[in-house]
């Protein structure tokens, strides 16, 4: 059975299923493996303009899988353990910032709970809906190490601001769904029955748009949040306005809205 489930409802959006239910989809290393794999798949498919990712059964996703056999990555094999464990962790931290890279929007459906490396994914997206019943927390701590793992040092601060995130990586205790769209972790709930059919349509909303303006969206966003200043963050609005108005999708979104019909972009 594939521990990655790739698909694509329409033509322009990929789903991606983390599928080891029986184990609230934890993060062995042939999970992780394999959505590498999947990650580069959407990467150089220019067909493809937004991806979800879900997790199948009851969980979203429940972090590091801790009793999983394998104990370091595929490509740490035969090194030094010292080498073999900053190689393993470095396998499984690159997720977050190859879903940052992807050209493609990412969309986390989260289904359930989301804990530890589940929750350092979903931080990861670029947008976040969930079930009204899924749950969250930041659990390294808990295990000896540092509660800052796999990115959430960086990318929850962000998201919820310095203190809310301090709190939470800090006293590694578990928030349910009503509470991560209070505090901004995400920005819809919807019952757990609708949540897929709610990720895709949404989705689908985002496809409306020019392609390379997107694309170009989601590029300045993760940029601009780290710009040393405001005037930085106009400055590389304005090139980007600019190069992506010389494609021509600029003045096809003008004559339809003057001619009342949906825009004809191409990729």
């Amino acid at each position: 059975m594939p521990l990655i489930e790739l698909v694509r409802p329409t033509a322009s959006v990929a789903l991606l299923t983390l599928n080891n239910p029986g184990r609230l989809n934890a993060l062995s290393f042939a999970l992780v493996e394999e959505l590498h794999d999947a990650l580069s798949a959407v990467e150089y498919d220019n067909s493809c303009r937004v991806l979800v990712i879900t997790g199948a059964g009851r969980g979203f996703c429940a972090g590091l899988d801790l009793k999983d056999e394998q104990r370091i990555a595929p490509n740490a094999i035969g090194m030094n353990p010292p080498a073999a464990s900053m190689r393993t962790q470095e396998y499984i931290a690159s997720l977050v910032p190859r879903l940052q890279r992807l050209p493609q929007t990412v969309i986390a459906a989260v289904n359930g709970p989301a804990f530890g490396g589940g929750l350092a994914l979903a931080a990861a997206s670029d947008i976040r809906i969930a079930a009204d019943t899924a749950t969250f927390g930041a659990q390294t701590i808990k295990i000896g190490i540092s509660g800052c793992d796999i990115g959430i040092s960086y990318t929850l601060p962000r998201i919820i601001g310095g203190g809310r995130a301090t709190e939470l990586i800090t006293t590694a205790r578990v928030f349910d769904a009503a509470e991560a769209e209070r505090i901004g972790f995400v920005t819809r709930l919807v019952p757990a029955d609708d949540l897929v059919d709610s990720a895709l349509e949404l989705a689908e909303t985002l496809c409306t748009h020019s392609p390379f303006a997107l694309e170009m969206t989601k590029q300045v966003l993760i940029a601009n949040a780290d710009a040393a200043s405001l005037d930085q963050a106009i400055a590389l609005e304005n090139r980007t306005q600019i190069l992506a108005g010389t494609g021509g999708e600029f003045t096809e979104a003008v004559t339809a809205f003057a001619e009342r019909r949906a825009p004809s972009w191409v990729n």
